[in-house]
């Protein structure tokens, strides 16, 4: 029930931030910790075996990756010139759009009837890969004028990143009698995590918000849905089974918003986080509706077939 409603909690969160900017924007030096939560508890839901099962759907992997890694951050990089943002601006949506998919996937893939398994080693594939495909892409992508510390964000992401992930994983593995048992805590932890991600980096954006809303709100919608519909596209092309196309879609269009925005906060502006923490609130709303639609086509489908079977009979 908490996962189905948090296509809810995500904008109230940041609804939060903003009518208690002065509170919660104190709260800032937290982010990273917080998103270090929430890795941990995506590794904690992986085993050596998601790994294992790559070959099963290989191509479909290599093709939300390649995706993940193309499509993203050059549209990013286009919509921001589209809508005229600011440096700044378009440095943040530059980083939501080379960082990896988001755990978000996998709980949309859950919702939208997908392949959950394969949605959780799409994802942990492409966070291992964004540790050196990320501080590259920026560096390629972001203005000569902006100075990226490719190295520093490379030590940031082993920290950040592929550490608490690779905690998660041992920790599952050698204990997973245990791990089993506080899985929905930690669900509910990287839940909450997320939300409170949203709401601290809303209340340390809230004076620039009344200036570069709209812009910025209708930027990292196009970028979101564009995400969803060229993944969706580039599968259905490809003759997927419809949970793989699903799948595809959710990873590619979903990403670690909050990754993001932990990186813009530690090596570039506040401003530059505002994408990320928007882009939070869109991805859980739009994957949400997403989500259903399939949800929903798949009831469709089942209902006729059931009365084909009655017809028949």
């Amino acid at each position: 029930m908490v996962l189905k409603l948090f296509p809810i909690w995500a904008p109230l969160a940041a609804l939060l931030g903003y009518l208690n900017a002065d509170l919660l924007a104190q709260g800032g030096g937290a982010i990273v910790p917080l998103l270090m939560v929430i890795m941990l508890c995506m590794g904690l839901t992986l085993t050596a075996r998601n790994f294992l099962d790559v070959g099963k759907y290989r191509a479909a992997i290599v093709v939300a990756i390649i995706l993940q890694f193309t499509i993203m951050p050059i549209s990013a990089l286009i919509i921001s010139r589209l809508f005229n943002l600011s440096e700044q601006l378009t440095l943040g949506m530059i980083l939501v759009g080379t960082v990896a998919g988001g755990t978000s996937s996998n709980i949309m893939t859950y919702i939208a009837n997908g392949k959950v398994a394969l949605s959780v080693t799409m994802t942990a594939i492409s966070t291992l890969i964004s540790v050196v495909l990320t501080p590259f892409l920026v560096s390629l992508l972001a203005s000569s004028e902006v100075r990226v510390p490719s190295g520093e964000m490379l030590i940031g992401l082993l920290q950040i990143v592929l550490l608490p992930v690779g905690i998660g994983l041992l920790l599952n593995t050698f204990f997973a009698t245990y791990v089993a048992k506080v899985q929905g805590a930690m669900v509910m932890l990287a839940v909450l995590s997320i939300l409170a991600i949203i709401a601290i980096v809303v209340a340390l954006n809230a004076g620039d918000l009344a200036s570069v809303g709209t812009e910025v709100v209708l930027a990292t919608l196009m970028h979101n849905c564009t995400g969803l519909a060229l993944g969706y596209l580039a599968a259905q092309l490809l003759r997927f089974e419809p949970s793989v196309r699903r799948t595809v879609a959710l990873e590619v269009g979903l990403q670690n918003s909050g990754l993001a925005t932990a990186l813009a906060l530690k090596y570039f502006t506040p401003a530059a986080a505002l994408p990320g923490a928007i882009f939070s609130v869109w991805l859980n709303i739009v994957g949400a509706l997403f989500a259903s639609i399939c949800r929903l086509e798949d009831a469709i489908k089942e209902r006729r077939e059931m009365l084909n079977q009655r017809g028949d009979q």
